[in-house]
């Protein structure tokens, strides 16, 4: 797994120079990396991807769960699940880019159905950043700040003094996402 961001790039966002705590801080690069990726349903950096589609009714199109697609790199289709996958000529599908959904067509640009059953459409493509985009950066260098300093726990003590840190108001009764982090991850979220 490729972590969203880098232990210099942390230390240099949080003006950190001791390497004390650079063990954990590692530990929760990846975690969080892990996190965000899973929440957003997103592998967000880029990488080439594989999907099956069951077809259960007629239509032209399917919606990749991986986005931004960059490009596709094949498209197979094939008539019953114990057939094999046949390549689709790129003239016969069409990529939107806006919705990270492709059609089916004819190679005269009509619209035509893909076949239907299990697995009955594999598209292989690459989809991600080529760097992770510097508000969703931002938005992972405060969450290790937030699990370094244990704000996530909803009740610390210090020297007799209690810290009460309120949960995030999207999730009522719930130490979640403080609000900041969370508006900043929903941008990248696949819903």
């Amino acid at each position: 797994m490729t972590n969203l961001v880098t232990l210099d790039d942390y230390k240099i966002a949080e003006n950190i120079q001791s390497v004390k705590e650079d063990t954990r801080i590692n530990s929760l690069i990846t975690s969080v990396s892990q996190l965000v990726k899973t929440y957003c349903g997103n592998s967000i950096l880029s990488a080439t991807h594989t999907e099956e589609f069951s077809i259960n009714w007629g239509t032209n199109l399917v919606q990749l769960t991986e986005s931004p697609v960059n490009s596709i790199v094949e498209v197979k289709t094939r008539d019953s699940y114990d057939k094999a996958y046949t390549a689709v000529s790129s003239g016969e599908y069409f990529l939107e880019a806006s919705t990270d959904s492709v059609y089916s067509v004819t190679t005269s640009g009509q619209s035509k159905n893909w076949p239907t059953g299990p697995g009955a459409v594999q598209i292989q493509y690459t989809a991600g950043y080529s760097s992770c985009p510097s508000d969703l950066k931002l938005a992972v260098f405060d969450l290790i700040t937030y699990y370094l300093k244990d704000e996530h726990k909803a009740r610390q003590s210090l020297a007799g003094a209690s810290i009460q840190n309120q949960s995030s108001s999207s999730q009522r009764d719930n130490v979640a996402f403080p609000d900041h982090i969370k508006r900043v991850l929903d941008l990248y979220k696949n819903f």
